[in-house]
């Protein structure tokens, strides 16, 4: 099982790494590069149309801006593909945000929050999930343990509050 992280700049990579993270930690096998989609047209062309032969099943494009990386892979694969903003030193990323949701009919990429790296990956993980019934159980025992965090986060705090 592989993911595929692109971002359209090296200095994407601080909120790129959180994903990284979070496949890591689910055992999940990724590969992470820098593809443009306005200075290597060419080669986000070539990645995306070859990735599933790479047996990458899910893709997870973060970019800043215009953000066109994400519609531009999914224009070339049948792919899923998961859009990551990221924030921009203009708009605070609300133009990154909207250049990945507005997708025109027949190019679905499915968005996560501006920097929300983290959701992307546990996206990734959820869809591969219906392939791989160990990630399945492993999204379950997350998302139990984050149940179990926030249950002892509230006991510990209203026994604080007495």
């Amino acid at each position: 099982m592989k993911a595929a992280i692109l971002m359209g700049s090296k200095n994407d990579y601080p909120v790129v790494e959180r994903a990284e993270g979070v496949l890591k930690a689910f055992g999940v096998g990724y590969e992470t590069r820098i593809i443009s989609a306005h200075r290597t047209p060419s080669v986000a062309e070539a990645f995306s149309k070859g990735a599933e032969a790479e047996g990458i099943e899910v893709i997870i494009a973060a970019a800043g801006k215009a953000a066109h990386l994400a519609g531009v892979i999914a224009a070339n694969t049948p792919l899923p593909i998961i859009g990551l903003p990221i924030k921009s030193s203009t708009l605070d990323g609300l133009d990154s945000l909207l250049s990945v949701v507005q997708m025109p009919k027949g190019i679905p990429v499915a968005t996560v929050a501006i920097d929300g790296a983290e959701n992307a990956a546990l996206l990734a993980v959820q869809i591969m999930s219906g392939k791989h019934p160990e990630l399945r159980e492993a999204m379950r025992k997350y998302k139990q343990d984050m149940e179990q965090e926030i249950i002892l986060a509230d006991k510990e705090f209203q026994e604080g509050k007495e």
